[in-house]
């Protein structure tokens, strides 16, 4: 048996481990999990710690990922380095996810709810999680937490991987004892108790769903991609592991197809286009880009693969929105001007201040309209040792051009212009926080369509909300779903086409 010594600002922890044990798995068995959004596969280096003592030498990837100084300094990858006997190790601090959206557009609570004493809705999104309490009188508590799934993959794809190599049971003890937590969280904060809950909503993209409900997630890692359950049903809280009255029940709302979720279904609820004359789009950006156009009485969907850039991964300083974080840039006197979340030093950029800061880029003739950046060795410093690099923008590139394609395919297949669209929704936590105007100068959104723009805040938490108020809604809802066409993107030769063009600035 190893021993390890952690180190950390509160002090000093010792924990066994078998040799051969990766350190990031020692860490997170001791309650400091590191950050890998690339799924402990050591591409994304997001698991940096310093460490010392008996481990393996560096792995290849350590060796790609980190400088000479660093690999001297004794950092290393948490996700690559073993442990072979007693060592110390020095975790990086806690970079907790501070702004997480939870408020969205107003919307009308029904007056038939499924709950009796008091009701849930919860939000599992792919990075963050999102919940509320109530009672017959209205909102109790609002809470909001990190999706804890993200140590096994920052996007979807990973965890489902993940899950079919064994890791399915711990993705869904985690996320449920996240959910469970915040449920204790929401009673404590409005001086109630667990065991009155009676009923819940609980949201989420088609995977989440499958992989909180301990569901076989197989369907959606191969072609043709179709999945077995699409949920819209009710399911008994104590399976779910959740800290409820006896008889709660859960709403699992429908899905539209494997990558189109209920999280969909329900901002669609709540944005209210579907019940709407006019031609719409929403668009949820995020880790997973979804797409919804409503016109003439027909929904159209996609889902593009954003892949999680946007969210902070991927990026060499990129991170959650946590205090730190370069959150927005503008340029004045020649100059990037940044703001940091909680006036503090400059930790990393997360996904708003990406899209202000290429746009600044832009505007000073750094970046062209290739992604090339005009910057020594390309790396364009911002503050203190936080940089954006070329291969950051090329990250971002591969991110924006997907939504933009996406939406651009859904026009095309109905045969639309932008003068046809009278709104463009953006739902979602990133969206909440983007600067439109940095959006549509980077080509994330079209320009014409950015005085047509509604934020909707989380929309998929409002929707659940409205599951939660009014029971009629939980069949038209399914209908909505139901009905609804699913674009194959991966097959449209338009799509392909315009994912190329719209790498463009």
């Amino acid at each position: 048996m190893a021993i390890l010594t952690i180190h950390t600002e509160s002090g000093v922890q010792t924990a066994g481990c078998a040799p051969g044990t990766l350190l990031s798995a020692a860490l997170s068995a001791s309650g400091h999990a590191p950050e890998m959004p690339c799924g402990g596969k050591g591409r994304c280096g997001k698991c940096r710690v310093r460490a010392s003592g008996a481990l393996c030498a560096p792995a290849p990837e350590e060796l790609d990922r980190l400088h000479a100084d660093e690999l001297a300094a004794g950092v290393r990858l948490a996700c690559c380095a073993k442990v072979l006997g007693d060592a110390d190790v020095w975790p990086a601090e806690s970079r907790a996810v501070s702004q997480i959206c939870t408020e969205s557009v107003g919307v009308t609570l029904g007056s038939d709810p499924v709950f009796h004493t008091l009701g849930a809705a919860v939000d599992i999104g792919t990075t963050t999680l999102a919940a509320q309490l109530y009672d017959r009188t209205g909102l109790l508590a609002t809470v909001s937490a990190p999706n804890p799934q993200r140590e096994s993959g920052a996007d979807v794809i990973s965890r489902v991987g993940y899950a079919m190599q064994g890791g399915a049971q711990a993705l869904a003890a985690c996320v449920r004892g996240a959910v469970a937590q915040m449920l204790r969280e929401l009673c404590r904060l409005s001086g109630r108790t667990c065991g009155e809950i009676d009923a819940l909503v609980i949201t989420g993209n088609t995977a989440m769903l499958h992989l909180f409900a301990g569901d076989d997630p197989s369907p959606l890692a191969a072609a043709p991609f179709v999945v077995r359950e699409r949920y819209g049903k009710t399911v008994p809280a104590a399976d779910l592991e959740l800290p409820c009255a006896p008889d709660a029940a859960v709403y699992l709302p429908r899905c539209m197809s494997a990558f189109v979720g209920a999280d969909i279904t329900t901002a669609l609820l709540a944005s209210g286009v579907c019940t709407r004359s006019e031609t719409a789009l929403m668009a949820d950006i995020g880790t997973n880009g979804e797409i919804a156009l409503w016109s003439g009485g027909k929904l159209l969907c996609c889902s593009t693969a954003a892949g999680p850039a946007f969210e902070g991964a991927n990026l060499l300083h990129g991170m959650q929105g946590a205090p730190g974080a370069i959150d927005r840039a503008a340029v004045k006197d020649g100059q990037i001007q940044l703001h940091t979340i909680g006036d503090r030093p400059a930790a990393g950029i997360c996904g708003s201040g990406v899209a202000d800061v290429l746009a600044c880029l832009l505007q000073l003739d750094v970046l062209d309209e290739t992604g090339y950046l005009d910057a020594d060795g390309g790396v364009w410093p911002l503050s203190g040792e936080v940089c954006f690099t070329q291969r950051d923008v090329r990250q971002v590139q591969l991110a924006k051009s997907a939504v933009r394609a996406g939406i651009e395919s859904l026009l095309h297949q109905e045969k639309l212009n932008y003068d046809a669209v009278a709104e463009l929704a953006i739902a979602g936590g990133f969206g909440s926080y983007l600067r439109l105007e940095s959006a549509a100068a980077i080509g994330l959104i079209p320009p014409e369509l950015t005085p047509r723009c509604r934020v909707l805040g989380n929309a998929a938490l409002a929707g659940a909300v409205m599951l939660l108020h009014d029971r009629a809604l939980h069949a038209s809802s399914a209908a909505m779903a139901d009905a609804a066409q699913t674009v194959e993107l991966s097959t449209d030769p338009f799509f392909m086409n315009q994912y190329v063009m719209q790498m463009m600035f």
